[in-house]
């Protein structure tokens, strides 16, 4: 009688089912690369996407074969370089969107150096932003709702805080 066990199975197979490495198409890491037909030439292109993502992250010019007609195979160095290149343009857009929604400024008063800041909620339905002060040391000194139009400076901040924390007229 013959066993079904396979003695060099690991606990960790079932999560590498769903592990793909042929030569047009790698799923591993969090990402599905795909070499695809390039639609404005005669060329190949490659897409990284992020596992639960619709989008790709990464689009770019892929090699072609020795043949001239069909695309180099994918294989581990150049997938570990698509993963690298693809999660840096992630973070770049990350830090991106960040520095559009967060906004920081110092004020130096005749008591205190006070940071006024303004975070904006792109929500659909309700959007706002939140404008904050607090001290160099960390304390709260006021927070306000604002429109997300609410433009944040050096002059503006500190008409604010002169204001007492008043709300902002247009705000």
């Amino acid at each position: 009688m013959t066993s079904d066990i396979n003695p060099h199975a690991s606990l960790d197979d079932s999560a590498d089912a769903d592990v793909v490495h042929e030569d047009r198409l790698w799923r591993d890491k969090g990402w599905t690369c795909r070499v695809i037909k390039n639609e404005d030439d005669d060329g190949w292109a490659v897409e990284m996407t992020q596992d639960g993502e619709a989008e790709p992250a990464l689009v770019g010019p892929w090699t072609m074969g020795r043949d001239k007609k069909n695309p180099k195979p994918l294989d581990v160095s150049a997938f570990n370089t698509l993963v690298k290149t693809a999660s840096e343009v992630l973070r770049r857009h990350e830090q991106q969107l960040h520095a559009t929604l967060h906004k920081q400024v110092w004020v130096d008063t005749a008591n205190d150096r006070i940071s006024v800041t303004l975070d904006i909620v792109p929500d659909e339905d309700d959007p706002h932003a939140m404008l904050a002060a607090e001290s160099a040391d960390g304390e709260p000194l006021a927070r306000i709702r604002v429109t997300p139009a609410f433009k944040l400076n050096a002059r503006s901040a500190a008409q604010w805080i002169e204001s007492e924390y008043a709300k902002p007229s247009g705000s």
